[in-house]
């Protein structure tokens, strides 16, 4: 029998996105039973309509179900776990939190697949978002409950869902000590830097929710199981451009004689950047205090939409985001190209950063999840597989588009963003490669099919999300305006 736990809390509406609530039955599917998920009882506090503020959940969901070892006999495959100080013979327990995102869905899949007892925890704002914004993804994506529900029926696998606001410790910790997680995956933040820029109550929304989350995330570590590994997603931007090599996490240096090892100096370039900064000082902190294991990813930018689990329905198909907010560069640039719209280089171009395939990001955590840190460690590992600037970028898929009979053409638009056009840049990446990883390095065949998925959706596209919308500059409502226009 299914239990359901419900936590109420205060419902703030955006009339960006025109929308109202109405407290109202819904039927989900979870861990495939059906649940009547209702609001509570309890009237609501407070609702108000005030522009441009982000939209939290009314209320908090947490839905679960038997064990998965009672409808569902393990596989001998890997995913279990290799811990002295636990059961040998029961799989890893991991609980990847905003697992309804673009890279947390993806490694949901990936490790259900694996084998692994996945838990997703998410509050489903990213939809909202996009509500508030007029945005879309390019592919059409199931709900939430559509999506776990058809991966079991394919795969006769069980994802238990838990909906609701990690910034809610209530409800957090409910979720945590319900699921009991080996491993904590933590994509639950608001990933967007143009997000984070086009005005103030998004600006504190980016930091107290990101910040306020991975706290509650570390807590509920320390107070319920120490032992649990974070693998937290952090980010290449922490680092900005600097004129010398960035190294993975540390840098050993030498001043009037004395020589240390300390975190490596981060220049972010945004206040979501700057929230990754934040989080990282937080977890490193917590390490040391309180001996908490902790990986850090410093993720790059991430291309691609398809892996081998997101491939098998319809339904289980991943977001692709192509506007001036979520979109990132090689994503943007195959859609522009599948609409005949030219690839639109900020500036000069030349900005260089770290990219990697979707299908390596669920690589990287499955690496990182199987080689866990050590008690009171604090890991940094960058994540990415190759660097490119945004020129190279753009002339990789004007090549592409030719061989499928496409005119590609380049243009170069004013810089939204205070940032170096030309720059060095020499990342390290080799810790992932040392314990496994096996890149898919971007290829002519990569971004064929990147055009391809985008030619096939390309009615979907709304060709007014395709130029940049939101300025480090004009910091303000005006530029909110312009988004939703």
């Amino acid at each position: 029998m299914a239990q359901l736990v419900l936590v109420p809390s205060t419902l703030e509406l955006s009339a960006i996105g025109k929308q109202c609530f109405k407290p109202q039955t819904q039927c989900c599917m979870v861990n495939s039973t059906t649940l009547n998920l209702r609001t509570s009882k309890f009237p609501l506090k407070r609702v108000t309509f005030q522009r441009q503020k982000p939209l939290r959940s009314s209320f908090t969901v947490c839905a679960t179900a038997l064990p998965i070892g009672q409808d569902t006999p393990p596989q001998p495959t890997n995913g279990f776990d290799q811990s002295s100080s636990r059961d040998s013979s029961k799989r890893k327990r991991v609980m990847v939190i905003g697992g309804d995102g673009y890279c947390g869905w993806a490694t949901a899949l990936h490790l259900s697949k694996k084998n692994y007892e996945v838990a997703i925890v998410d509050n489903l704002i990213r939809r909202t978002f996009d509500l508030q914004l007029g945005l879309d993804s390019l592919s059409p994506i199931a709900s939430i409950h559509d999506r776990v529900s058809r991966w079991k029926s394919l795969t006769g696998k069980t994802i238990e869902l838990y909906i609701g606001d990690i910034c809610d410790f209530e409800f957090f910790s409910a979720a945590f000590k319900s699921f009991e997680p080996d491993t904590v995956v933590h994509f639950g933040e608001q990933r967007s830097a143009p997000y984070s820029m086009m005005d103030r109550p998004r600006a504190l929304f980016t930091q107290s929710n990101n910040v306020i989350g991975t706290l509650n995330v570390l807590f509920a570590i320390k107070e319920f199981s120490e032992d649990c590994h974070l693998v937290k997603l952090g980010t290449m931007g922490e680092y900005g451009t600097p004129n010398i090599d960035i190294e993975e996490g540390y840098i050993t240096i030498t001043h009037n004689g004395r020589t240390d090892t300390l975190p490596y100096p981060k220049q972010a370039n945004s206040f979501y950047h700057l929230s990754k900064v934040h989080d990282s000082n937080n977890i490193h902190f917590s390490c040391k205090t309180w001996g908490i294991r902790a990986t850090d990813l410093n993720q790059g930018v991430v291309y691609g939409v398809r892996t081998d689990e997101t491939d098998m329905h319809e339904e289980l198909c991943n977001r692709l985001d192509y506007d001036g907010v979520f979109g990132t560069a090689l994503n943007r640039f195959c859609v522009q190209a599948a609409v005949g719209h030219p690839l639109t280089v900020y500036g000069k171009g030349g900005q260089t950063r770290g990219y990697l395939d979707i299908r390596d990001t669920v690589q990287c955590m499955e690496l990182a999840i199987a080689n866990p840190a050590k008690p009171g460690e604090f890991r940094v590992f960058n994540q990415f597989t190759e660097q490119f600037s945004v020129r190279d970028l753009a002339a990789l898929v004007s090549k592409a588009g030719e061989k499928l009979g496409i005119d590609v053409k380049t243009i170069t638009v004013p810089n939204p963003r205070i940032e170096k056009e030309e720059h060095y840049y020499n990342a390290k990446c080799t810790k992932l490669i040392e314990l496994g990883l096996q890149p898919h390095y971007l290829s002519d065949s990569l971004i064929d099919s990147l055009l391809n998925f985008a030619v096939a959706y390309k009615d979907r596209i709304d060709m007014k999300q395709i130029m940049p919308s939101v300025s480090w500059k004009k910091f303000g409502a005006a530029q909110v305006r312009s988004v939703v226009a």
